[in-house]
């Protein structure tokens, strides 16, 4: 299977999974500091704090990254690192951390896709508010204008928000992400403001002349328990009005408002006039992170699950299928059934699998890890992805979560998604099997 010639072949990471050095060079604290030092948080206790220290690494990361022959490396930036409050001037010395990433990209021929926004909210504005309260869209946009205006003559790719729907409905809903809040008004709040902060940056970015312009969601087929295994499978009708609803509620609540300015019916905000002609602003890819897929089935009487406000008579269910180390199944096929869908519902746009990996118990044993099990599910899932190019989805590339082993937000360090083990007591990094197996797929551009 090849792939076509201008597909982009990379790895993604996030700021507060891997940076560590949070009180250093004027950072302020952000909502994952304050959710992580909280106990009971998160497993075992662990935070960010030093992760995997790659703000004193990252020279070398990007040796690592050069090494395995990567083509584009997403990364996400810290806002706190810019605006220790999330407001007024820029801080140089958190500009500086990224100016110097970036060169050391570009110097190995790697191409920065830079995100904006991967869930570390300044604590000083979640202490104001935070997404439930519209100032923060405005704060964004403005903290978006000033990277942009640092880094803008060397990045051609930006992201403005990494998986609106968990920073809304995990952080707000069922308060198993930060800031770990419990409300449904809150949380429904969140998602729209955190559109509105999309469309305000996407449209200052493009005024500032960004060339492409990127929404990441965290998007899955919603599937029966029959149709995980049947994709042929006919669903009742009260079943497949529980796939409509939270295919609604979990993939169009975010897409149709971006591409075609409007919510869908089952769907309910408080919109101000103007909001969605902010919010449509136009774009040029969407980014799927896809792991598993969603699946559910009616059940009159079951109440709204708290990360899903308008899910009542909706009961959440198992996939049968082989599990990762997380729980999550193993569904392959999953992703070329929404990638083709997405590609038929939204043809004004193209698609890039911005997130797509596993965890697994690895083990280092003589210097190596012999992770089979991460490469066949990197295989399946690029075959899928391949399968749906074929079908005629418009797909631009695939980018493994995650590069290193890190911080697994309220994991802790228990879950490892590397393409590279870190030995987090020493900082050593050390190649899986699959980081060189992914090298050879990137070299032959294909399976």
């Amino acid at each position: 299977m090849r792939f076509p010639e201008s597909f982009v072949w990379g790895a993604a990471t996030a700021s507060y999974q891997i940076e560590g050095a949070v009180d250093e060079d004027g950072r302020g604290p952000s909502i994952w500091d304050t959710f992580s030092r909280t106990p009971g948080n998160v497993a075992m206790g662990d935070t960010g704090d030093v992760a995997c220290d790659h703000y004193h690494r990252y020279r070398s990361d990007v040796r690592l990254m050069r090494e395995l022959g990567l083509k584009a490396y997403r990364f996400s930036v810290a806002w706190p690192r810019i605006q220790a409050d999330g407001t007024g001037p820029a801080n140089p010395k958190g500009l500086a951390f990224y100016d110097k990433l970036v060169d050391a990209l570009l110097e190995a021929e790697i191409s920065p896709y830079v995100t904006l926004y991967h869930w570390d909210l300044p604590q000083s504005l979640e202490d104001r508010g935070g997404w439930p309260v519209r100032d923060t869209a405005y704060r964004f946009a403005d903290y978006a204008v000033a990277v942009h205006d640092r880094l803008g003559d060397r990045v051609e790719h930006w992201t403005t928000l990494n998986e609106p729907w968990v920073s809304a409905f995990l952080g707000y809903g069922n308060g198993v992400h930060a800031p770990g809040h419990k409300d449904a008004g809150d949380a429904e709040r969140a998602a729209h403001h955190l559109l509105l902060a999309h469309g305000l940056a996407a449209g200052r970015l493009r005024e500032l002349g960004a060339r492409s312009l990127m929404l990441v969601v965290n998007s899955a087929p919603v599937l029966t328990p029959a149709q995980v295994n049947d994709p042929c499978s006919v669903p009742s009708e009260a079943d497949a009005a529980a796939v409509d609803r939270i295919h609604a509620l979990l993939t169009r609540r975010f897409l149709d408002p971006v591409l075609r300015g409007s919510y869908p019916d089952e769907v309910r905000h408080e919109v101000r006039d103007g909001d969605l002609e902010i919010i449509s602003a136009p774009i040029d890819l969407v980014g799927i992170n896809y792991y598993n897929p969603c699946v559910v089935q009616a059940a009159p009487g079951e109440p709204a699950d708290l990360a899903w406000p308008g899910s009542e008579g909706i009961r959440f269910a198992a996939a049968d299928a082989p599990t990762t180390a997380m729980g999550w199944p193993i569904v392959p096929d999953g992703l070329s059934r929404l990638l083709v869908r997405l590609s038929r519902d939204y043809p004004e746009v193209g698609f890039m699998v911005t997130e797509n990996g596993a965890a697994f118990d690895d083990v280092v044993a003589g210097g190596r890890v012999h992770d089979e099990d991460r490469i066949a599910y990197l295989a399946g899932h690029l075959r899928e992805v391949g399968h749906a190019i074929a079908a005629g989805a418009d797909v631009r590339g695939y980018l493994v979560w995650s590069l290193l082993d890190n911080f697994e937000w309220a994991f802790g360090y228990d879950q490892r998604f590397g393409l590279v083990h870190v030995d987090y007591a020493t900082q050593a990094r050390t190649p899986k099997d699959s980081a060189l197996w992914f090298r050879d797929v990137i070299a032959g551009n294909g399976l």
